[in-house]
């Protein structure tokens, strides 16, 4: 796990680093993770996809993160997504496939919409937040609410979250994965444990709701993002409307969709081999319009 400061605080990331034998010359993709979560969410799909990929996957101040934000750091959506860019440019990572799930796809959107795509390639969106699904099904509604709790209270609520059978229910990570349930034990124990990470969750999550139309207006600049962009969807998914996923391929002008069978929203962990083998065909293809 590697570290890099930036303006809002201390960012965890993981860099596979590419292949020896390409070096940086290989492909790059960024992952995003979403609400509660860490990079490892990627952990199966970057398995698969750093012999031929230099794969990159920070861990965003969404609730799930180890290292305290600044009080003063914008955690709204937007803020989060200029934090993105701001990684993107430290690193100097150029012509990146950006790739977000949950909330990690809207972060995405938000990036290539403000006009802040200068380093972003192509896109994925896998499974996320789009249009009016904010705070999306029973698992964002209880953390809206929740968010609203002082900090204290807020930890005695997540609490909960050490039960197994508590984090399968579908107001918690149950309509979000079939398989994950190690990972999503992982993805709580920072709140649990560290009071920094409380106030930051609450913070986070005060901000990321308190503005439940933004994607609504990034919506209409998706138009402009001329770059290949695919969308892979669950077929199942509870949480995320497979109908959004349509639309959004439709509104992306090199858009295209890829279902995804026997999963909820959280692809990474319930089919990461499959979603490996979508992204991995979709950077062979060339852009038909490459930037000059």
């Amino acid at each position: 796990m590697r570290e890099i400061e930036l303006t809002a605080g201390t960012v965890e990331y993981e860099d596979t680093g590419g292949r020896a034998d390409v070096g940086s010359s290989g492909p790059t993709a960024v992952f995003l993770h979403g609400l509660m979560m860490d990079a490892s969410l990627w952990d199966g799909p970057i398995a698969e996809l750093s012999g031929e990929h230099r794969c990159v996957a920070p861990t965003l101040p969404l609730g799930a993160h180890r290292r305290a934000m600044r009080d003063d750091a914008d955690l709204s959506l937007p803020g989060v997504a200029r934090l993105v860019v701001e990684f993107l440019d430290r690193l100097d990572l150029r012509d990146v496939t950006l790739v977000g799930n949950d909330t990690g796809g809207a972060l995405v959107q938000l990036v290539i919409s403000e006009g802040a795509a200068e380093r972003v390639g192509r896109v994925v969106l896998v499974s996320c937040e789009a249009f009016d699904n904010l705070p999306p099904g029973p698992t964002g509604r209880t953390l809206a609410l929740a968010g609203k709790l002082p900090p204290r209270m807020f930890g005695l609520f997540m609490q909960q979250m050490r039960i197994g059978a508590v984090r399968r229910l579908p107001v918690a990570f149950g309509w979000l994965t079939r398989r994950g349930g190690a990972a999503t034990g992982r993805w709580m124990r920072p709140v649990i444990t560290q009071p920094e990470i409380r106030r930051d969750a609450v913070r986070m999550l005060r901000a990321v709701f308190a503005d439940t139309r933004v994607l609504l207006r990034a919506a209409e600049r998706l138009p402009g993002f001329d770059r290949p962009a695919l969308v892979v969807w669950a077929r199942d998914d509870r949480v995320m409307p497979l109908a959004h996923g349509r639309r959004l391929a439709e509104l992306l002008p090199q858009g295209r969709l890829v279902e995804i069978g026997d999963s909820y929203t959280l692809i990474p962990l319930d089919q990461p081999n499959e979603l490996a083998s979508a992204v991995r065909e979709f950077t062979r293809v060339p852009d038909p319009h490459p930037r000059r």
